[in-house]
């Protein structure tokens, strides 16, 4: 039996072994291409039933829907799995106990370590924070707004960490090539030159970063559970509480001072952001380790 060529990665075998079958890149192609037909198709569906007009999710109904729609990929993902690889959906997240166990192990600590560095100064983003929705309002739709990022986390985790990270990992005993490829994906996947301006590149950057760290904490821990822990309170905190004001803000109780086009602002906090990235990930590795 392969198994990773780093010792601390071991526990990636546990994953990894259900796609040692079938481990042909041209099965990984065909399956990414059943994902996005099953994505394109029942959005399609879900869409013109409801008749909605999601635009840059800046309403909350507009935001529910794209988050809450990537449960389609979830399923594109599982179908494609079946048909490609005849593995189950649980074979790419993992022993579901342990799933469980490891992700609330780093979301508490991660929600802890963002109410202390909350209260610890600077207080502020340099201009007043602005609201967006009404604190009621908010409320109201909190514990729906969890729920479809929550999906939309876990989409993303099952896709990039597990799908294609496991694919790859069945066929490739290097890191450089299971971590490094898909984290180059997610990058090309968060580069928007047209909204990000000058800044497009190093969000893109941070995204790659943010994967490879993901894919690190799943390579560790044999689960996507602490994956889907890290992005969804990189998620929570990125959409829930102070959005960008340029898209995917209609579930945030308050926009930045900037846009995403404001290039000295946008590279200022990024670089708060990258420290941040780096001590949710170190936590999360001491949470494991406990």
């Amino acid at each position: 039996m392969k198994t990773p060529e780093f010792a601390p990665y071991q526990p990636h075998e546990a994953l990894v072994s259900a796609a040692r079958a079938r481990p042909q890149l041209w099965r990984l192609l065909v399956g990414l291409s059943i994902v996005v037909c099953v994505f394109i198709t029942l959005n399609t569906l879900l869409y013109g039933t409801f008749q909605i007009e999601v635009g840059t999710g800046a309403t909350p109904i507009s935001m529910l829907f794209i988050m809450g729609g990537f449960g389609i990929v979830t399923l594109g993902v599982m179908v494609a799995a079946r048909v490609i690889q005849h593995r189950s959906l649980l074979s790419i997240i993992g022993a579901l106990p342990l799933v469980v166990k490891q992700f609330w192990q780093v979301l508490r600590v991660l929600a802890i370590l963002g109410v202390v560095l909350f209260m610890l100064p600077p207080y502020g983003m340099g201009e007043p924070v602005i609201p967006n929705l009404a604190f009621t309002a908010w409320l109201a739709l909190l514990p729906l707004s969890l729920l479809v990022i929550l999906i939309q986390t876990s989409a993303e985790e099952i896709l990039f960490r597990g799908y294609i990270q496991q694919t790859l990992a069945a066929r490739f005993s290097s890191p450089l090539i299971w971590m490094g490829l898909p984290a180059v994906l997610f990058a090309l996947g968060h580069y928007m030159p047209d909204e990000a301006g000058d800044s497009a590149l190093l969000i893109a950057l941070w995204a790659g970063i943010f994967a490879l760290l993901t894919a690190d904490l799943t390579a560790r821990s044999g689960t996507l559970g602490p994956a889907i822990a890290m992005h969804l309170f990189n998620n929570i905190t990125a959409l829930l509480f102070i959005s960008l004001p340029d898209s995917l803000s209609g579930l945030s109780l308050y926009l930045t001072p900037f846009s995403m086009s404001d290039s000295a602002q946008m590279q200022s906090w990024l670089a708060v952001d990258f420290v941040m990235m780096g001590v949710s990930w170190l936590a999360a590795r001491v949470a494991l380790a406990r």
